[in-house]
């Protein structure tokens, strides 16, 4: 590093619990609002770095935050801990080998997420506590992130309403400033009921509520000629309302995720897909009931804090990878598609190469191909000033939500990639708290860019999170 903090140091005294933390969440993977052991981990380990610790945040169970530090601005760290479905895998080997068949497993690296957030906000602490330095680091596990929109419910119930700035990062297969890109994402429950009746004998009498969601599903389509250029639409069946063909299906139900690059548009998309629904149960003669399942806001960009990330970054350098770790990415590398390992290069504008892992920093905004999802630290980055750095910590090319990902999720190429973005994000607080005009730059740019577009909650103020029980009280 080409500076003198001491982040990386302090990072080190801590690697080794929060890389047992990684690994053991990565052993007990939970999905969206059942994060009950992971977040019970997290909350212990914040205890024992000690921390002041709040379970519960914005009502919701699997929530955890630690605080360090007095006076002075607060900076947050995310975390995430929750994994996906159907993505159990055996860790460290290079085919598809269901650890549980049927189970969840981390194939987002939000066991690596968690504890490298925790892990700079160790470091940040005891840096404030050596130097004396005014100043809070506050460490935000946030559950649910996959689908559950849980950073929505936290900033809309007013989580985030003293933070100062907020610092987050994703594992991935590059080690860059992410772009300050992402979907707008509202996912609503449409259901249909109508009327059964014997579907031979006396169809006249029976209002199909299947057809009513085919009908809207019809619609939709039509709809698409029709909507802004990088919207999308996507939709799963809850109930089809039966499997018995001689029964007019009197109730029947489809889930509709709603998506655009910028939030009103994607508020006035969701408009008119209700538009459409409420016209298929005309037409059958059905009703129709509107149900928000959870949504999340597009990225509001901060170039000044995106500065400071990649001023952290060029600091750093790229993640010390080893020959060990190159052999094990080259055989997960065997196992991807031309394609996978085209889409990664694509993204930061470069020309593919044998390299198996990035060992370098990308330079930012590197005006690559776009391919962007949504995610809830969406609506963080309009509450507060935001920066989001990617991180690599697999194999060049292994997609998201893979097997490969899930496999990789403990390796040695995976702690250490970990490791970089604890002294990555942990430099960056550093900076903004010892150099208050840098924040007072970005929190102005955030001001400005606000004042033209204000922010709406995508949540309604009345709409809880989807919660689901304790195990131990199902």
């Amino acid at each position: 590093m080409q500076n003198t903090s001491a982040i990386p140091g302090l990072v080190a005294r801590h690697q080794d619990d929060l890389t047992g933390l990684a690994d053991r969440v990565w052993g007990m993977p939970e999905t969206l609002y059942g994060e009950f052991r992971s977040s019970a981990e997290h909350a212990a380990m914040l205890r024992a770095k000690g921390f002041r610790v709040t379970e519960g945040v914005a009502g919701i169970p699997t929530a955890v935050t630690g605080e360090a530090g007095t006076g002075g601005p607060l900076i947050a760290i995310l975390g995430e801990y929750d994994a996906l479905p159907g993505l159990s895998q055996v860790a460290g080997i290079d085919r598809p080998e269901e650890l549980e068949a049927g189970a969840p497993g981390h194939g987002c690296g939000h066991n690596l997420l968690g504890s490298a957030a925790m892990l700079a906000a160790c470091a940040v602490k005891d840096w404030l506590e050596a130097t004396g330095t005014p100043g809070r680091v506050r460490y935000y596990g946030c559950p649910a992130e996959e689908g559950g929109a849980a950073k929505t419910f936290m900033v809309r119930d007013g989580a985030f309403d003293d933070v100062d700035a907020a610092v987050t990062w994703h594992p991935g297969g590059m080690t860059r400033v992410d772009d300050p890109l992402s979907l707008a994402n509202t996912r609503m429950d449409f259901h249909f009921s109508g009327r059964a009746a014997h579907a031979a004998a006396q169809p006249h009498l029976g209002r199909s509520a299947l057809d009513a969601v085919e009908l809207m599903s019809v619609g939709v389509n039509y709809l698409r000629e029709h909507m802004v250029q990088d919207a999308r639409i996507h939709y799963a069946y809850l109930d089809a309302g039966g499997k018995a063909p001689n029964v007019v299906q009197a109730r029947a139900s489809v889930r509709y995720s709603i998506r655009a690059l910028d939030l009103h548009e994607m508020l006035a998309l969701v408009e008119r897909v209700k538009k459409v629904a409420q016209g298929a149960a005309l037409m059958t003669e059905t009703s129709v009931e509107f149900q928000m399942f959870a949504a999340v806001s597009n990225h509001f960009e901060n170039l000044t804090m995106d500065k400071v990330m990649q001023q952290a970054l060029d600091e750093l350098g790229g993640v010390p990878f080893d020959d060990l770790d190159r052999a094990y990415a080259a055989k997960i590398r065997a196992t991807l598609s031309p394609s996978d390992i085209a889409a990664e290069w694509s993204v930061v504008n470069q020309a593919p190469s044998d390299a198996v892992l990035c060992d370098w920093v990308v330079p930012m905004r590197p005006n690559g191909k776009v391919l962007i999802g949504s995610t809830d630290v969406g609506d963080v980055t309009w509450k507060v000033p935001t920066t989001e750095v990617l991180v690599a910590t697999a194999a060049i090319g292994t997609p998201l939500h893979s097997w490969q990902m899930t496999a990789q999720g403990k390796s040695g190429a995976a702690h250490k990639g970990m490791i970089h973005a604890a002294k990555a994000m942990g430099r960056v607080a550093e900076i903004l708290i010892s150099d208050p005009a840098r924040l007072a730059e970005a929190k102005e740019e955030h001001a400005q860019r606000l004042a033209l577009t204000p922010y709406t909650c995508p949540m309604p103020p009345d709409h809880k999170p989807p919660l689901v029980p304790r195990p131990d009280a199902a």
